[in-house]
C-alpha cells in the first residue's frame, strides 16, 4: 500500500486538508505492515479498499473520524484494531 497514493485520494475524496490526510495515510501505512487486514480478512489493503471503507462512514464525519469509525468496526468484528484509531487532538 502506498502512503503518498492514499493520501492524494484521501484529500480528493473526502476533502480532507494535508495534516488529516498524511494522519490517516500513516496509520493505514502501519496497519497494512501489521499485516492484520490480510490475516484477519484474507484480502491485501490497498489505498482503493480504504477510501471505498472509509465512503461508507456517515457522511457529516470527518477524515479521521470516518477512520476510527471504520476502525472501530473491524476492533467489533475482530479485536485488535484500537491502536490504529487517531485521536481527533494529534491532528
Amino acid at each position: 500500500m502506498d502512503p503518498d497514493t492514499l493520501e492524494t485520494q484521501l484529500k480528493a475524496e473526502f476533502d480532507a486538508g494535508d495534516r488529516p490526510a498524511h494522519v490517516v495515510a500513516r496509520q493505514a501505512r502501519d496497519l497494512a505492515d501489521a499485516g492484520q487486514i490480510e490475516s484477519d480478512l484474507d484480502h491485501e489493503l490497498t489505498a482503493d479498499r480504504i477510501v471505498a471503507n472509509l465512503r461508507d462512514a456517515p457522511s457529516e464525519y470527518s477524515l479521521v473520524e470516518r477512520w476510527n469509525w471504520w476502525l472501530g468496526a473491524l476492533e467489533l468484528s475482530h479485536g485488535g484494531y484500537e491502536r490504529f484509531r487517531i485521536r481527533p487532538d494529534a491532528v
